[in-house]
């Protein structure tokens, strides 16, 4: 097999396009290195061919035997820091280690998401098997990250980034895994270093399948970090 470079460019989703002010994910801010992308996005890859695989016992004995060596080798080159946080012009947090985002974490999708001109938030995904909760359907606690995320952003580009302080879900319909999806959020109204927003996940006719509305805090030390940047 031979692995180049350039194809960590396309590990984000692919789904993801349109017409928008900006693009916000990890590897769209340059964070992270093409080959620790790839990396991420193979173990991805290994991780759905695990959920799946219907190889024997003796098969899945070696290929874990395997696995083990190459765990040790990258566990012995380890960081010792954490990827770096840093705001993009937009005034996003992110680093390419985010659990939603990050296009070096093999846990992420990665969401890739939009900025469009009128100031939401827009991310088109597809869950996959490896996210089931009920029976052909898409755990509740992982839409609820994806919603808390992009609601956050939301707020963000607002100019009011923060933590979330409450998330409030209604789940509408079943979420299904292998089709298209829109995570979408708009930023409602601030009040000090508190801010709220609203999203939601529907299928691309607009059908609400799950539906949030968040709470977000602004820690005073980003607040001047935003405002040293400005």
């Amino acid at each position: 097999m031979t692995i180049e470079l350039a194809s960590a460019e396309n590990a984000e989703n692919p789904g993801s396009t349109g017409s928008a002010e900006g693009t916000t994910g990890a590897s769209a801010a340059g964070e992270g290195s093409a080959a620790l992308d790839l990396l991420a996005q193979q173990v991805r890859d290994l991780v759905d061919a695990v959920v799946l695989t219907g190889a024997p016992q003796d098969e899945i004995v070696e290929i874990t035997a395997e696995l083990a060596v190459l765990t040790d080798r990258l566990r012995a080159l380890r960081r010792t820091s954490r990827h770096p946080l840093a705001f993009d012009p937009e005034g996003v947090p992110r680093h390419a280690g985010n659990a939603v985002t990050g296009s070096a974490n093999p846990y992420a999708l990665p969401l890739v998401s939009q900025v469009t001109p009128d100031r939401t938030i827009r991310a088109e995904l597809s869950f996959r098997q490896v996210h089931e909760g009920p029976p052909t359907s898409v755990h509740g606690g992982v839409s609820a990250m994806i919603l808390d995320h992009v609601l956050g952003q939301a707020v963000a580009v607002a100019g009011g980034a923060g933590m979330t302080g409450t998330l409030t879900l209604r789940y509408v319909r079943r979420v299904p895994y292998g089709e298209p999806l829109v995570a979408t959020a708009e930023y409602v109204r601030s009040e000090g270093r508190k801010s709220w927003a609203e999203g939601r996940i529907a299928l691309p006719d607009g059908t609400p399948l799950v539906e949030a509305t968040g709470l977000f805090i602004t820690p005073r030390v980003w607040k001047e970090e935003m405002t040293g940047a400005q």
